[in-house]
């Protein structure tokens, strides 16, 4: 059985020992570029391989970019078979902050033609409560190949941004309320959000456990962030294009599927002037 969304960690540790399922630890903290690795250091599961979100799963920053571009294919792919990954490969993505930042490598993958890859449902703390093995120990690779294919049609850049608003489209923003509506603003230096953007923060898709809510809960959420749109004219972003794969990820447990990501997001959005910039609720998606 391929796992495409999601997998719960009484699945996994069933196949800790399976060399066809290869794991990853993707914790990372925007404030402390270096604790995720740290904390890979000292524990994590069995087998998992640590990425990096600035070093692996994403590009150099430039004047005119985001907080997170996306990475080269090639790098990437090349990565990902120094890692063990091919196209016989079951991948499962985790970290400590519910998907938070797991969900870019899900997506990323996905761009390169990668379907097998699976977000660890509650990521490590309900792995953890569930009594699941941690370890030290620095996995042994076997390195293979990864083909890229990448498909550019998942995502846009600002001029799509701009288009869509004039077009109809819906963007929606995965960052909390209190960023979306301007109140504060701790890692970009202007605040606010794109007029006309919708607010849907991430941890909108999760129950009290941490985990994603029931497809059929996710698709009544986002029938009501998308005002009736069809999936594929809905863009996803946040800050730099890490939490916005979060709510796209939970587009497609709820059978909607189509969605783009704008990389760039409110971090790439701020680098021209001339961007217009909206302040206050008017906006919010409730």
């Amino acid at each position: 059985m391929k796992y495409t969304t999601i997998v719960e960690p009484r699945e996994l540790a069933r196949h800790l020992d399976d060399p066809l399922w290869v794991v990853f630890d993707c914790r990372f903290t925007l404030t402390d570029a270096q604790a995720g690795r740290n904390a890979y250091r000292r524990a994590h599961i069995p087998g998992a391989r640590y990425a990096h979100l600035d070093e692996d799963l994403a590009s150099e920053v430039t004047a005119n970019s985001g907080r997170h571009p996306l990475p080269d294919p090639a790098a990437l792919a090349e990565r990902l078979g120094r890692w063990g990954v091919d196209e016989t490969k079951q991948v499962v993505v985790y970290d400590d902050s519910f998907g938070a930042m797991a969900g870019r490598m899900w997506w990323l993958l996905r761009w390169l033609g990668h379907d097998a890859v699976a977000l660890l449902d509650g990521g490590l703390p309900k792995w953890m409560r569930e009594g699941g093995a941690m370890s030290a120990e620095l996995p042994a690779i076997l390195p293979t190949a990864f083909r890229a294919r990448p498909d550019d049609t998942m995502w846009v850049d600002s001029g799509r941004v701009e288009q869509a608003l004039q077009n109809g489209g819906i963007i929606i923003d995965a960052r909390a309320e209190e960023r979306f509506v301007g109140d504060i603003e701790p890692l970009d230096r202007i605040a606010g959000h794109i007029p006309g953007a919708v607010n849907l923060p991430f941890e909108d898709n999760l129950n009290l456990g941490g985990g994603f809510l029931p497809p059929e809960e996710l698709r009544e959420l986002y029938a009501g962030a998308t005002r009736g749109k069809a999936p594929r004219e809905v863009i996803h972003m946040c800050g730099s294009g890490v939490t916005a794969c979060h709510n796209l990820l939970a587009m497609e447990m709820a059978g909607l599927r189509g969605a783009k990501l704008y990389p760039g997001s409110w971090s790439e959005w701020i680098t021209v002037e001339t961007r217009p910039v909206a302040v206050g609720e008017e906006k919010a998606c409730e």
